[in-house]
């Protein structure tokens, strides 16, 4: 029988997430896990504040399957919850910390999470919206005393630091991921235990960790698909996690140098941000590092070049969502070789189908197209996601027998290198973060002066595309520009406000009402063979 298919009902036991942590944390109980800062855990710390959290869980009555939310930036706790949760078969729900609270509470109210963690940064923004919360039983503050928080350390005291035995298995739920669709609404990505597992093993494979040796720095946030699979691939390797709260350039040199880093994991723009902030990077040495992974976007010839000169380790480029838990194409250190070696259009491309994965290019009936046509990037392998919590029509439609759809639009030449061209669902990404045009555009419609809109991503050099928002108001004239900034920025992250706007006398539309964005992303676009950030 089959072990751990995914098509396969009769589960049998196999590796879970806390296994690893609990494997090391007896074999190798001294060597160190995870540090930020001062503070330092080694695998047996790590395992037994692990089994803390996963105790205190209890105390709040969770149990197997219930969702308990976290909002924060960083932290030794934020990356240890993922094992902990494991253990007991609670499914952490991480937020993103930039958006705005109207748009935490959407979440928080989709999830179901009865209990809520949050930073004290982030309590006040709560307390906003604390009376449209459905479901939130207790709120924690992680770092501080607020009144009507509930202290994090004085619900982890006391609690037992032995290992929790619960019947925890591979097709269990680990963890779910929100991240946006069209309809500008966010969709909850369920992960299973097998899925995670799986990628982990992909990845730490193209990423040469080794046992025990391997040291990664962490700078991206952890409610990110990358992070989080980061975290989780250092530790079954048994490696050691360094936490930056937040990506600062130099503090990232700096560890790169000084903390015996071996692995890395950047979006472009941050490479871009190390090569250029940091004065003396090419005085600087970094005789550890092996491999510097990077994703969410391809990255510039010139940059990875001397990025390839100033840090002289293997590069890989990562090509995922979070409904692939993470990683589904491989553009491999021997392409990227390739690429500075006379074969730039490479560095076009996403790479190839990773290990035991399958990616083909489809048209709108689903049948694959020739080499070298445009159609739509299909991804079948065992870290698809299980489902869109509570969306049973959203995911009839993203996954049909087995095959995730991912609403991008790419080729595939005849070596099975994949180039994306364009986006089917008209996300935008800026700085590596995810944006959905109809959430700005819904923003902008609650302005009484405007009565249409239309969002599109443009060329950005620094950010890969920035947000241009068509704007038609009532009485046909312009609009004050900071003003419009400030009312956006009320209703969305920040990340997700445009700076620029056109405004227009009439937003074009199709004879069904739908906005012609090709039209108008057109002059922008002209000449760009890939035609995304």
């Amino acid at each position: 029988m089959a072990l751990c298919s995914v098509d396969n009902k009769n589960w049998r036991t196999g590796m879970l997430l806390h296994h690893f942590m609990e494997f090391f944390g007896r074999e190798t109980a001294s060597n160190p896990c995870i540090e930020m800062g001062a503070r330092k855990l080694d695998y047996s710390a790590a395992n037994a504040h692990c089994n803390r959290m996963a105790h205190a869980f209890g105390s709040k009555s969770l149990g197997k399957g219930d969702r308990l939310a976290w909002i924060g930036k960083n932290s030794i706790d934020f990356a240890l919850l993922f094992f902990a949760a494991s253990k007991v078969g609670v499914v952490p729900t991480p937020l993103n910390y930039r958006l705005a609270p109207p748009e935490w509470a959407y979440i928080l109210n989709d999830c179901t999470a009865r209990v809520l963690v949050a930073e004290a940064e982030f309590c006040a923004g709560i307390d906003k919206v604390r009376d449209q919360l459905q479901n939130i039983e207790h709120f924690i503050c992680l770092d501080g005393d607020i009144e009507g928080w509930e202290n994090y350390e004085n619900w982890l005291k006391g609690q037992a630091e032995h290992n929790p035995e619960h019947d925890i298995r591979p097709e269990d739920e680990l963890y779910q991921m929100y991240t946006s669709g069209t309809t500008g609404l966010p969709k909850g990505a369920v992960l299973t235990q097998y899925a995670i597992e799986t990628n982990t093993r992909v990845i730490s494979l193209m990423f040469d960790m080794r046992i025990s040796d391997t040291r990664t720095v962490i700078p991206l946030p952890f409610y990110h698909a990358a992070a989080g699979i980061s975290i989780k691939c250092v530790v079954s390797a048994g490696g050691s996690i360094i936490v930056h709260r937040e990506f600062d350039p130099v503090a990232v040199v700096d560890s790169i140098e000084n903390e015996g880093v071996t692995n890395a994991t950047l979006v472009p723009a941050m490479i871009q941000a190390c090569l250029v902030a940091v004065p003396d990077i090419n005085q600087r040495d970094f005789p550890l590092l092996r491999t510097m992974a990077y994703g969410a976007s391809p990255i510039a010839e010139e940059t990875l070049k001397q990025a390839m000169k100033v840090f002289g380790c293997k590069f890989q480029q990562v090509f995922g969502m979070t409904e692939t838990t993470a990683c589904a194409t491989q553009l491999s250190h021997a392409a990227h070789q390739r690429a500075i070696n006379g074969e730039p259009h490479l560095l076009l491309s996403c790479g190839r189908a990773a290990a035991g994965t399958q990616v083909r290019i489809v048209d709108a009936n689903l049948q694959e197209v020739p080499v070298g046509t445009v159609g739509e990037i299909a991804v079948k392998g065992p870290q698809v996601m299980l489902q869109y919590w509570n969306l049973p029509e959203a995911t009839a439609k993203t996954l049909v027998d087995g095959w995730l759809y991912t609403g991008d639009a790419a080729r595939m030449d005849a070596e099975g290198f994949i180039y994306i061209q364009d986006r089917i669902k008209d996300m935008i990404v800026s700085g590596g973060e995810n944006i959905y045009p109809k959430e700005v555009e819904n923003a902008l419609f609650d302005h009484p002066d405007i009565i249409d809109a239309a969002v599109i991503g443009i060329p950005d050099e620094k950010y890969g595309e920035a947000i241009l928002a068509f704007v038609q108001t009532r009485d046909g004239g312009a609009l004050d520009k900071d003003a419009l900034i400030a009312f956006c920025r009320e209703r969305l992250a920040g990340y997700k406000v445009p700076r620029a706007f056109e405004f227009i006398e009439l937003v074009p539309r199709n004879a069904s009402g739908k906005i012609l964005k090709k039209d108008l992303r057109e002059p922008y676009w002209a000449g760009v063979e890939r035609r995304v950030g």
